[in-house]
């Protein structure tokens, strides 16, 4: 018996030393970890979501919201505590379309805390989900986008999606902008996880709301310009068109407009995605005979040829054992460079490229230096511009690039092909040309709309270079005027105003080739009150997949209709007004 006592004594004893030795590895050596996971089955950590920045556009000089925000609710589910049956039954019912997250997923882990299974849910949803009282489910009001300009200026503006992130446009351009920073919440609860308010254990970090911008655009003249295209379009075989109408003194974009559109607010519901990139500034592609606008703006820069200068025009030349035409047939012969210009003669523009070099007979390596130097240095083609938008640099083959038959392919870059180019990055350079010889960066935010509700303007950027002379510049404005009014088969139906431009037509290229059955047309010009600097450039594209387009036919019409529009909107005086 007291042996069997004494065993119990030792057994008591070695017992209460193991229990002794595991509270003290749990309550000393271990303190630190059990006291996290005591706090992670009380503790809920939440976003505090940031308000998405609005966006304006101008009218009469004034901030107008395209872009605002709606209130909306995110469903959060606590897997830990939520009961999967109950909780599918009753939320999956109330918020089927705004669901982000299979049920299944949900509950796959049921370690997590925290899982987001629906948003944007109005407020009538949610409050139904509130009175429901349902354990380990969480209402995080937010705010969801609303456009109330429909399709008007979508493709500019892009849309945001059920993630809450920009997408397109401005919305994914300057999403972090927009969107600012969310705050960071942790509330202690109990064991039913109901909130409880301890002070310090409550963390809260605040939210940052994103910035309120303003764009260049004027919101009453992108709607005029975006219609105006689709009118126009009713009467063509083509169904696609592009605009961009800047301020050429300042770099300021007026407005920016692409038919096809789409409504941001239903952008789920689209068809074609195609639709959500910007041809303006996304899309590279050869502008053709606009080109020669630059080609010949660098020869009378560098004091090789004036609009008198002549030369003799047999219908081609031959580059590289290559055959390069002109695309019109007559004025063959001793011909003017203004003349080349005004009918659009490739032998004129590769004339202007061989006077570069300082010949009249051949395309040398000083010859595609300069103009390489005067196309991509100056004039920014083939490179990003740094407008506020998501843009393609697109591309420009250098002046001693390994490239088969490079003069034959700087021949062509004198006419817009061998090269690719986006919309805003012609529009800039064009504008440099007619305004007096300066490079003006391409902006589309005019400023930021202020907590209080005041308008900031951004900072008036000087000019970034300059690219020619003001004596060129004035030349080049006579010589497009001059193209303009010699080609003048549909006309602008205003005086007192002085407008010129230019033509472009290019083949696509189809598996690796020119297709002749294929074509893009564009113009771009300028106008404004004769005498004076110009105040708007217009650059205007068509296309339709499988048909032949062209610029004097189709684009110029078109460029006409909108300068028009621009004049009146503007307001703009004709001389002696």
């Amino acid at each position: 018996m007291q042996k069997r006592v004494w065993l119990f004594r030792a057994g008591f004893i070695l017992a209460m030393l193991l229990i002794a030795g595991r509270l003290f590895r749990i309550q000393i050596l271990q303190h630190d970890s059990w006291i996290a996971k005591a706090e992670e089955m009380h503790i809920v950590q939440s976003k505090i979501p940031a308000t998405r920045g609005e966006i304006y556009m101008l009218e009469n000089d004034e901030p107008v919201a395209v872009v605002l925000n709606q209130s909306s609710w995110t469903v959060v589910i606590d897997p830990q505590t939520a009961n999967p049956e109950k909780t599918e039954k009753i939320v999956g019912e109330l918020v089927k379309e705004q669901m982000v997250a299979k049920w299944s997923d949900i509950f796959a882990n049921r370690n997590l805390r925290y899982y987001v299974a629906a948003r944007n849910v109005t407020r009538d949803v949610a409050k139904k989900i509130r009175e429901e009282e349902l354990t380990g489910v969480y209402l995080i009001e937010g705010n969801s986008r609303v456009y109330p300009e429909g399709e008007t200026g979508s493709t500019m503006l892009g849309f945001v999606n059920a993630e809450g992130e920009g997408q397109y446009g401005i919305e994914g351009a300057l999403n972090e902008e927009l969107a600012g920073k969310d705050g960071l919440l942790k509330t202690v609860t109990d064991v039913n996880n109901v909130a409880l308010s301890i002070g310090d254990d409550n963390v809260r970090v605040p939210a940052e709301d994103g910035k309120n911008i303003v764009l260049t655009v004027d919101r009453g003249l992108e709607r005029k310009i975006e219609n105006g295209i689709r009118d126009y379009l009713k009467e063509k075989s083509a169904t696609h068109a592009s605009a961009l109408v800047m301020d050429p003194r300042t770099g300021r974009v007026l407005a920016m407009a692409t038919v096809p559109t789409y409504d941001a607010t239903n952008y789920a519901r689209v068809e074609d995605g195609s639709v959500y990139v910007n041809p303006v500034t996304e899309v590279a592609y050869e502008p053709a005979s606009i080109c020669k606008t630059f080609a010949f703006a660098a020869a009378i820069e560098e004091g090789k040829m004036t609009p008198e200068t002549t030369y003799y025009n047999p219908g081609y030349f031959t580059i590289d054992s290559q055959k390069i035409e002109n695309a019109y047939k007559g004025q063959l012969g001793e011909i003017t460079m203004q003349t080349a210009l005004n009918y659009s003669l490739n032998t004129g523009s590769m004339t202007a490229l061989m006077l570069l070099g300082g010949s009249t007979q051949e395309i040398t390596a000083k010859a595609r230096e300069t103009l390489y130097n005067y196309y991509y240095e100056r004039f920014g083609l083939g490179k990003y511009t740094g407008i506020e938008l998501y843009e393609s640099p697109g591309t420009l083959v250098g002046p001693h690039d390994e490239v088969y038959g490079l003069n034959a392919f700087y021949a062509n870059m004198t006419f817009g092909q061998n090269l690719q180019l986006s919309m805003i990055q012609v529009a800039a350079a064009f504008s440099s040309v007619v305004n007096g010889g300066n490079y003006y960066r391409p902006t589309i935010v005019a400023g930021e709309v202020t907590k209080d509700g005041e308008f900031v303007r951004s900072e008036q950027e000087g000019p970034v270079r300059r690219t020619i002379s003001e004596e060129t510049s004035a030349t080049m404005r006579r010589m497009l005027y001059g193209t303009r009014n010699s080609r003048r088969l549909y006309g602008i139906d205003k005086t007192g105003y002085y407008i010129g431009g230019k033509t472009g037509t290019a083949q696509t290229i189809i598996d690796g080739a020119y297709s002749f059955d294929e074509t893009v047309a564009s113009y771009i010009g300028y106008g404004g009150t004769e005498g004076e600097l110009p105040e708007y450039v217009i650059m205007v594209k068509i296309w339709e997949k499988g048909q032949k387009i062209e610029g004097e036919k189709d684009a110029m019409p078109l460029f006409d209709k909108l300068s028009n529009l621009t004049i009146d909107y503007l307001k703009i005086r004709p001389k002696g007004v």
